[in-house]
């Protein structure tokens, strides 16, 4: 079977989220702002237009926004989640292996379609993605995922190409590998493409002209695969079945700092809650669980980090269990005075469900928290997540150590009261 790979990348996906909803937004600049409104994560053209660059922080912005009538959004996930799954959705028609890279990024195996017009095919993928969702994508068409990625990037460049472009033919690789710079490869950080730069190579076709020989001597194995995937050599398949995580963290900072230990518990302990749902996810449990606690290491105050780890007696996935030792493990390492900016739970040690072995000196009934978790599961799908949850997380649908999202849009697809109301 011919191996040949679609990625179809969504063009500014943050803020076309967002404008789908505001049409009147439709040509003007706006952006979209990182965690705690922190600085820009997604552009519209007009903003690219202006020079401003990703990761520009807000607060330098703020005589530009006013000067050029730039609209800002606090990042919108639920919204963004739910609208990236349509996609996903709507992708599946084209194709029945989908590897989903990223929120706005995904693969299509089109091995089986080799004999079809892939130009119209593209184009189809692409006027069925505007029609159905308003959301404008590119369609990079290619032998291998490495150059699927590079048509897709040049197809977001080339009017010519429409935001869709086909490489299968050599000469159209190899004129596509010219105009690539090293650091452009997917598969190739910033340090690599330095040093590969001054090696001399700096376009992908010299890459790919290098030797095996070279590289195995200079660089690694992933790179030589790189190296074949440029010379249209699959190495790279679908990730249909992504492997199950083997550590889960989940951490945020917070919207203001926290001194206060409940509020550092709520914090925590729902954080632990979020890892034990990740785990139910793909049912797996953890033996391991470690709390760490830190100051903002940017401000003019006094300075600490400090992380406690605990061995559960029993790999486990519930809620409660997870909750329990994390408060103990918060306890051990909390220290009064200090202005906290961030806490997180890691759960390590993962482990399938079914491989769990009990202890004969644990008292838990883990039979019956099991069932409770599934009830607790079930909830959370019918009427969304925190419907329940464990008193020491908090009551407050506000809480001062939450993100700040001053300018959050309405959940306009997954929240009844945020539906959009229209009058004719």
């Amino acid at each position: 079977m011919t191996n040949l790979f679609a990625l179809v990348d969504c063009n500014n996906f943050y803020v076309r989220c967002e404008t789908l909803f505001r049409p009147d937004l439709l040509g003007k600049p706006v952006v979209v702002l990182s965690n705690n409104d922190g600085c820009v994560i997604s552009r519209s053209q007009e903003v690219k237009d202006l020079g401003i660059k990703m990761g520009t922080p807000f607060f330098v912005m703020k005589e530009l926004i006013q000067q050029q009538g730039i609209t800002y959004f606090s990042s919108n996930y639920e919204l963004y989640g739910d609208m990236s799954l349509r996609v996903v959705e709507t992708l599946r028609t084209f194709s029945p292996n989908v590897e989903v890279y990223s929120v706005d990024e995904s693969f299509l195996d089109l091995g089986d379609f080799k004999f079809i017009d892939l130009p119209a095919y593209a184009r189809n993928i692409k006027e069925t993605l505007y029609q159905n969702l308003g959301l404008p994508v590119c369609v990079g068409v290619a032998p291998t995922k490495t150059l699927a990625k590079i048509a897709n990037r040049l197809a977001k460049k080339s009017k010519k190409a429409e935001g869709c472009l086909i490489l299968t033919d050599p000469y159209h690789i190899e004129e596509a590998l010219k105009r690539t710079a090293v650091e452009d490869v997917w598969g190739v950080g910033r340090q690599y493409a330095k040093f590969l730069e001054s090696a001399g190579i700096k376009t992908a076709y010299e890459l790919r002209n290098t030797t095996d020989a070279w590289i195995k001597k200079h660089c690694s194995v992933v790179m030589l695969r790189t190296v074949k995937e440029l010379r249209g050599e699959p190495c790279v398949d679908l990730e249909l079945n992504p492997a199950d995580k083997q550590n889960i963290c989940t951490s945020r900072s917070f919207g203001k700092p926290v001194a206060e230990f409940d509020a550092l518990l709520e914090a925590t302990t729902s954080y632990a809650a979020k890892c034990a749902y990740k785990l139910r996810k793909q049912n797996s449990c953890a033996k391991e669980l470690v709390v760490f606690v830190t100051t903002n290491r940017f401000a003019d105050t006094i300075q600490y980090f400090n992380s406690q780890k605990i061995k559960l007696p029993t790999a486990t996935n519930s809620d409660l269990e997870l909750i329990r030792y994390t408060r103990q493990a918060l306890e051990s390492i909390y220290k009064p005075g200090y202005q906290y900016k961030k806490t997180g739970v890691v759960v390590m040690d993962i482990v399938p469900e079914k491989n769990v072995q009990l202890n004969l000196l644990d008292t838990t009934d883990h039979a019956k928290e099991q069932t409770l978790m599934h009830f607790l599961d079930d909830l959370t799908a019918k009427f969304g997540k925190d419907t329940v949850k464990v008193a020491c997380q908090g009551t407050k649908q506000k809480k001062g150590w939450n993100l700040n999202r001053e300018f959050l849009s309405p959940c306009y697809t997954t929240r009844f009261q945020d539906i959009l109301t229209i009058i004719i």
